[in-house]
């Protein structure tokens, strides 16, 4: 029987059948000892990971995934939302030279409009606009039905998020992300959101436990109404539902677009504390929150390597594989 397992598993991932799992890793380039696009292309297709992040239209990337079946969020970068805003041209060409030429056989599922934009921010003004129009060229190249334009947002828009169900963006987001939600509600697309109970507990460790960010807890933590919770994932999920709900976004699916826990650079930054955490993600994203019970929901891990080029400290140990592609833990994607 044995002897048959690891042909129908090749030819699950020949196929690209991976719509039976929910797991992507978002894959970022900050390092000048990583593997070439090719390499990392065959290590997603060996350990079965059907999805990836990427943060600009990297061109050796975007070949190597042709043909590949791995489903791609791609990224429009922050520093190009102010040109794609305010000439529809600049965005069309970059649909054309980015997505039309290799929508063929590239599988991009989503265009993320700038990342982790706050609403104080320069740029706040112009993702909007950006996402009109790179939408609008995806419409004329009539790719509507197969790539959806969104943003990628992080939990700190919340002006509140305790208990969950009192999930509200703040004031100052309100105004920024309303129209936002607008967009994706009549375009049928998600908003895709980076989601890190690591930074809430170290942010206040003194309310959160460990385990609670962990997934670890032994029991229930937190009851809201009818709700109950025993990690922080779901209780940030299902603020950011209630939020949505209150903003006119009730519909809005949510994209877990990073979602991670470094191995180095503090106290709690520890390889089995990181192990520990995404294997228990990649289990609990089946299924759903208290709030959307039942839904599986679609996650990117952060990230696929260790990045030396970033900031010291933990930002450059969010690597679930070393640059020499060895795994720092034992994880099952698919």
């Amino acid at each position: 029987m044995a002897a048959f397992l690891l042909p129908l598993v090749l030819l699950i991932s020949l196929l690209g059948i991976t719509g039976v799992q929910s797991i992507g890793v978002c894959y970022g380039k900050n390092g000048n000892d990583l593997p070439s696009e090719t390499e990392v292309v065959g290590l997603y297709r060996s350990n079965n990971i059907g999805r990836m992040r990427i943060y600009h239209p990297d061109k050796p990337t975007l070949e190597a995934l042709r043909g590949s079946n791995i489903e791609l969020i791609l990224g429009a970068a922050n520093d190009n939302l102010q040109s794609l805003a305010n000439d529809a041209s600049a965005a069309a060409t970059w649909v054309r030279d980015n997505v039309v030429a290799y929508a063929s056989n590239v599988k991009i599922k989503y265009i993320a409009v700038g990342n982790e934009v706050h609403p104080g921010d320069a740029n706040a003004r112009y993702v909007l606009p950006a996402m009109q129009n790179i939408q609008t060229a995806i419409t004329s190249a009539n790719l509507q039905g197969q790539i959806k334009v969104s943003t990628a947002i992080d939990t700190t828009l919340l002006g509140n998020s305790f208990p969950p169900s009192a999930g509200v963006f703040s004031g100052a987001a309100s105004s920024y992300i309303g129209p936002i939600i607008n967009f994706l509600a009549s375009n049928g697309a998600p908003l895709l959101t980076n989601v890190y109970t690591y930074f809430s507990y170290v942010d206040n460790p003194q309310s959160i436990s460990l385990e609670y960010a962990l997934f670890t807890s032994p029991g229930v933590v937190v009851t809201d109404g009818q709700f109950q919770y025993q990690n922080l994932f779901d209780a940030l999920m299902d603020a950011l539902y209630a939020a949505l709900e209150k903003s006119g976004g009730a519909n809005l699916q949510i994209v877990v677009s990073e979602s991670g826990w470094p191995s180095e650079g503090s106290n709690v930054a520890t390889a089995a504390n990181a192990g520990t955490y995404h294997k228990n993600l990649i289990n609990h994203v089946k299924q759903g929150t208290p709030r959307r019970s039942g839904q599986a929901i679609e996650t990117y891990l952060f990230a696929m390597f260790d990045e030396n080029l970033k900031a010291a400290g933990i930002e450059q140990h969010f690597g679930l594989f070393r640059p020499n592609k060895e795994n720092k833990y034992q994880i099952t994607f698919g």
